[in-house]
């Protein structure tokens, strides 16, 4: 009966270390929610500290923005996110590098016309100077 305990508690162990985020998933994963927050609020302050340089951000429409576009975009109402729910996120980190894929389901206000979207999303991390930085997203309709 104790073996059979000890083998159960172990087994139970295992499956939720399997299930546990790793600290830079956690990482990649709070920056997701930091970047998000920043676009429905249109903070600059906090859109600039997390794009990176080098930022290449697509649109689902084949635009793409560099981290200047993608940051007054965002400011100055063009591309306005009232809500957004992302679901579905996976995080997977190779080094520095962060890859993270999830579906976006969002209110808009883009130039003052309300609309609805539905994409997916893949976002490229990059860990600079101790900071995960938003390197590249692509985004497509579903």
């Amino acid at each position: 009966m104790k073996k059979t305990f000890f083998f159960l508690s172990l087994l139970l162990t295992l499956a939720v270390a399997a299930k546990a985020q790793s600290k830079a998933e956690t990482e990649v994963a709070a920056a997701v929610e930091k970047l998000k927050t920043a676009m429905v609020d249109g903070n600059k302050q906090a859109l600039e500290s997390i794009a990176a340089t080098e930022l290449s951000y697509g649109h689902s429409s084949g635009n793409i923005e560099d981290k200047t576009a993608f940051v007054s975009s965002l400011t100055s109402g063009k591309s306005d996110f009232v809500t957004i729910d992302l679901t579905d996120q996976t995080i997977k980190v190779a080094g520095n590098t962060a890859i993270v894929r999830h579906k976006l389901s969002a209110e808009t206000n883009d130039s003052g016309k309300p609309g609805n979207v539905k994409l997916g999303v893949m976002l490229v991390w990059q860990k600079q100077q101790g900071q995960w930085k938003l390197l590249a997203r692509q985004a497509y309709k579903i």
